[in-house]
């Protein structure tokens, strides 16, 4: 019989984490052409990772506000979610978090 084999705990240290992969916050931004429903839908379908209530209240944000923050996450990442969301004719950049 063979015992299982432990894999070791591994530290993750925040600041040198920040300084590797410095998070990015997508920003999408107001616009008079898009409908509510389709922000929504597009939010939902591009940032996978959002509830359909965190999709209606970014939604409102950038609609009341002119702008709002979508998700932070590593430069890449944030470059892939603001290429999806122009795909959906939505207006988003991103910006150093």
């Amino acid at each position: 019989m063979t015992t299982p084999t432990r894999t070791p705990a591994t530290v993750v240290d925040e600041e040198t984490l920040k300084r590797i992969l410095p998070p990015y916050r997508v920003v999408l931004h107001n616009d008079d052409h898009n409908t509510m429903d389709h922000v929504v839908r597009s939010l939902l379908r591009c940032v996978p990772s959002l509830t359909v209530e965190r999709a209606a209240e970014i939604m409102f944000e950038a609609h009341n506000h002119g702008k709002a923050s979508v998700i932070v996450c590593p430069k890449e990442a944030a470059e892939h979610y603001r290429e999806r969301l122009e795909l959906c004719a939505l207006t988003a950049t991103i910006e150093r978090a």
